[in-house]
């Protein structure tokens, strides 16, 4: 079964990051609550992913649920809905996260390896790997 690994920096200090792997019919959800997880933040506030590219524009959104405050363009796909393999479209796939629409906590999210081969010691997602000091929530 796939794995995927994703570094998810967090945006405002490149040295501080954490590397998640996760596998590839897991869901943005599990991928969300593992990122909150490996920053130790709480799971109390609205959250986001957009589909990115090699210049981090904002592509396809990818919500926690669909806000009614917020204005789309396009209806965004749900994170419960919406496995991780169905948006990889190239190896070096990019997404970029917001978490808390208050506070605008920015995290850049890159698909750095995939595996064949699940490791059977591990729960899925987990966190494989941290540097820096997280920001305090």
């Amino acid at each position: 079964m796939p794995i995927y690994r994703f570094r998810i920096y967090f945006d405002e200090d490149e040295s501080v990051y954490r590397d998640v792997a996760i596998r590839h019919d897991q869901t943005f959800l599990d991928l969300h609550h593992q990122i909150l997880k490996s920053y130790e933040f709480d799971a109390k506030h609205r959250a986001t992913f957009h589909r990115s590219n090699d210049n981090w524009q904002q592509g396809r959104e990818i919500s926690f649920e669909r806000y009614e405050d917020r204005i789309y363009r396009v209806d965004p796909l749900l994170m419960a809905e919406t496995s991780i393999a169905s948006e990889i479209r190239n190896p070096n796939q990019k997404f970029l996260y917001t978490y808390d629409f208050v506070r605008e906590w920015r995290f850049r999210v890159e698909l750095i390896a995939l595996s064949n081969e699940e490791n059977p010691k591990m729960t899925y997602p987990a966190t494989v790997r941290k540097e820096g000091i997280g920001p305090s929530q």
